[in-house]
């Protein structure tokens, strides 16, 4: 699929794909794309971050690869490897004649050992891959400084093989839950959108779209009683994933209303720290007190 012409272009294909996008999203993320440009998404935990690149992919028919970041990733689990163990059986397979030709050594250092990370697969796979770089405020400072010069240039360098380099860089999407601030010098190289939390009605729209059958009702019900919820002083304020599954496990159970009744045995659904689960326990009924 081609690239979309227009923003309100991009908005459909993203609603098309259950994904609704407001216009300020929707605006970065087609700069992003024209113009070939890493885009940094931030925002509250389960507001949409990742969904975007899995959408996107979905619906331009692009490979979607995701490198999943953490505490302690280093450059080989995002990079390349070499898978060693299989050079160790094809050095066993050689005869010593011919582990000393040159052209042997050469073939045990080629691409066929080479065992492709997130990375550099996206720079192989250039315009037809989205790389989602998920949650980059967990790896390290260093893990950061890395990724500059693959996000400036969309190249690698591997010294057994040479260069590989993207002809045409792949849709980079980095997300960030902010649990630290990035460095400026990673901001530079990236278009930058925040994702807060929804609207009302646009909430209530979201809810519509990812539950199909669930009454309108009942989804007003459960976006204001979330609504309450995070005004509350939560360690895990629930995300626009979490109105989702918890409007999704009382249209599971045949609920048409959300109660205080019906609210305490659902709220696994949205509440998931057991400090949290005790604080809205106690304010129950003045969560599910309306619309």
């Amino acid at each position: 699929m081609s690239l979309p012409q227009t923003v309100g272009e991009l908005t459909e294909t993203l609603r098309d794909g259950g994904y609704l996008a407001d216009r300020g999203l929707a605006t970065a993320l087609f700069v992003a794309m024209s113009l070939r440009r890493p885009i940094l998404l931030e925002g509250e935990v389960g507001v949409g971050k990742t969904e975007v690149a899995k959408v996107l992919a979905q619906a331009f028919g692009r490979r979607l690869i995701r490198l999943q970041c953490y505490e302690g990733i280093d450059t080989s689990q995002a990079l390349y490897e070499w898978d060693y163990a299989r050079q160790l059986l094809y050095i066993r397979a050689l005869s010593e004649h011919q582990l000393a030709s040159e052209e042997a050594v050469d073939k045990l250092f080629g691409p066929r050992f080479l065992v492709e990370r997130p990375l550099l697969d996206a720079v192989r796979a250039g315009d037809q891959a989205v790389l989602l770089i998920d949650e980059i405020d967990r790896a390290d400072d260093e893990f950061e400084a890395f990724l500059l010069e693959v996000l400036s240039d969309f190249q690698i360098s591997i010294p057994e093989i040479g260069t590989i380099k993207a002809e045409s860089p792949p849709l980079v999407i980095l997300t960030s839950n902010r649990t630290r601030e990035l460095h400026d010098a990673l901001k530079r190289r990236c278009l930058y959108h925040w994702i807060g939390y929804p609207p009302a009605a646009r909430e209530v729209e979201i809810v519509l779209l990812k539950v199909p059958g669930v009454a309108e009702q009942l989804t007003r019900k459960v976006v204001a009683a979330v609504s309450r919820l995070r005004e509350l002083d939560l360690a895990k304020p629930p995300g626009v994933a979490e109105t989702i599954d918890w409007a999704a496990t009382l249209h599971f159970l045949g609920e048409k209303d959300l109660d205080s009744s019906t609210a305490a045995d659902t709220l696994g659904a949205v509440i998931k720290e057991r400090d949290d689960l005790e604080l809205v326990t106690e304010n129950l009924a003045a969560i599910t007190s309306g619309d």
